[in-house]
């Protein structure tokens, strides 16, 4: 059947049920499955103490999802138009939910990095089919609304993740971080066989059948695996100073040119590689990784700067965070309906803009004295162009896309703003630690024995730990070890202004490739303006 037809049948195909119902339903998945990519993070130590492993040993955790997550969403619209999409995405949600009890009980740790493999190959296709699905249920003129909601999951669920892990996990057991799963995933797995119906063309593609691409899936599985285990565990075995780090990235690179070259020449390949001579569509792609690395980079760096250095608890710099969500939440719906009157390149430029001015901002204000009121107004400014963004650039990505490729375009989105989070976590935790080391050193030269100021200030503190009872020298030595810490606290704050001005930079470079995006009818979802 030609592209043509395909369209047309799309725009007089409607669901039995109301589209929002049925967008609640897929919402739900989406939402339970972001969740779990972030909520386990902060019960890595309660799970290596009751595993019996090391705490580096229990980062495994977080990798052995990751990978088998990220293999699973590039191919995601491959696997659901072999299989039928409800079809793909019921399996999906029963694997992950299955998992999700089995993660729960399992009795050590490498049982726990199976199911966790397991879990994240269920969950890889959730995001990516339950974008494709509401591509699908809404007419073009109401797309931008029901991406607001999806949105609303997938930046809302990671916001709150590491809080509610934190609490589930000191009040109960980091086993319920898995166990809540399934009580969601059953009614979900209901609601979604209820309600959720494919279109007809997908019924086609299926019937036409897809030869199985045995070397594209493995160049895929070998390429992403590689790149998702050196972006985790690059700065923790200090990048190319590690030989397993480079055979990483030796691996990825050639693994990864290799699919893109192999898939480029197939005539039914598991990624349409094609898609990105569609310089909208690639663009868009660039813009969720870059968004993936600002949401994920702003979300490590917040609780981070606040628990290593002000000694807030995890509790706390949740609680500091909630406020930008709830922000969002409020944002987002209001974005679905401008999407129907704005452009939506007009939109994701003010929001990069945005992004790029609350980064810049976040240089000025981040510093040892910031008070809780002070870090809650810098959440909410850090995250109010992420409101303009994700929508708009979900929109945009199917501006001149057939129907029949919707399937794809959500698996490759998603994928990039996952693999941007995970860049965007790895480039972090290098900036500061890196930047940290550098200021020190600048930072060190002023605390030597011919800076009369920094012996005015080792001999006042030896005083007053001397008339606190210690000894002459175990109050020079408190003294020193004093001034020390606060060296220390003061080059990473330096980092983090680095950091921060680092994502600014990105943020205003993607400011200007927004004009270069395709003009869309605000009321038409995904057809190109006509001048």
């Amino acid at each position: 059947m030609s592209s043509s037809a395909l369209t047309l049948d799309q725009d007089i195909w409607r669901p039995k049920y109301n589209p929002w119902l049925i967008a609640v339903v897929v919402a739900l998945a989406a939402f339970m499955e972001v969740l779990d990519t972030s909520i386990a993070n902060v019960a890595l130590p309660y799970m290596a103490g009751s595993l019996g492993a090391s705490n580096d040993q229990s980062t495994w955790v977080l990798t052995s999802y990751l990978v088998s997550n990220a293999i699973i969403l590039p191919i995601s619209g491959w696997l659901a138009g072999t299989l039928g999409r409800k079809r793909f995405f019921m399996a999906c949600l029963g694997i992950f939910t299955v998992s999700s009890l089995l993660c729960g009980v399992a009795p050590s740790l490498e049982v726990l990095l199976l199911f966790r493999v397991l879990q994240g190959a269920g969950g890889g296709g959730l995001q990516p089919m339950a974008q494709a699905i509401l591509a699908d249920t809404f007419p073009p003129q109401e797309r931008g609304l029901a991406f607001a909601l999806y949105g609303i999951t997938a930046i809302m669920a990671p916001t709150i993740g590491p809080t509610l892990g934190g609490w589930i996990t000191f009040n109960y057991s980091w086993r319920w971080i898995f166990f809540i799963n399934i009580p969601v995933g059953i009614a979900t797995w209901f609601l979604v066989r209820r309600f959720v119906e494919d279109p007809p063309y997908l019924s086609r593609l299926k019937a036409a059948g897809v030869k199985l691409d045995y070397i594209g899936i493995a160049f895929l599985a070998l390429g992403i695996g590689a790149l998702q285990v050196l972006l985790d565990k690059g700065q923790e075995d200090d990048w190319f100073g590690s030989h397993f780090i480079t055979t990483l990235v030796v691996v990825a690179a050639v693994c990864l040119i290799s699919l893109v070259v192999w898939e480029w020449f197939q005539k039914a390949p598991i990624i349409d590689v094609r898609m990105f001579k569609s310089f909208n569509f690639a663009s868009s792609c660039l813009m969720m990784f870059t968004l993936g690395i600002l949401l994920f980079s702003s979300l490590v760096l917040m609780p981070q700067f606040l628990q290593t250095l002000l000694g807030y608890t995890s509790q706390l710099a949740g609680l500091a965070l909630s406020a930008g969500g709830v922000v969002l939440l409020i944002e987002m719906p209001i974005m679905g309906q401008l999407t129907t009157k704005l452009q939506a390149r007009y939109l994701i430029a003010f929001g990069w803009l945005a992004l790029s001015i609350a980064m810049f901002y976040s240089t000025k204000r981040i510093d040892l004295q910031i008070s809780f009121q002070a870090a809650v107004l810098l959440r909410i400014v850090q995250v109010i162009g992420l409101g303009f963004l994700f929508v708009p650039i979900t929109l945009v990505a199917y501006i001149g896309i057939a129907p029949e490729k919707n399937n794809a375009v959500a698996g490759i989105v998603n994928f990039m703003r996952n693999m941007g989070s995970s860049v965007g976590t790895s480039l972090v935790t290098t900036l500061i630690a890196r930047r940290s080391q550098f200021h020190q050193g600048r930072l060190v030269q002023y605390a030597g024995p011919d800076n009369p100021n920094f012996q005015n200030s080792a001999n006042g503190l030896a005083q007053y730990f001397a008339h606190s009872g210690l000894s002459t020298h175990e109050a020079q030595a408190r003294a020193y070890a004093s001034i020390y810490r606060g060296l220390q606290a003061q080059a990473a704050s330096l980092a983090y202004i680095d950091t921060f001005m680092v994502l600014c930079v990105g943020a205003a470079i993607m400011f200007l490739l927004t004009f270069a995006l395709k003009k869309n009818d605000p009321g038409g979802g995904g057809r190109v303006a006509v001048d």
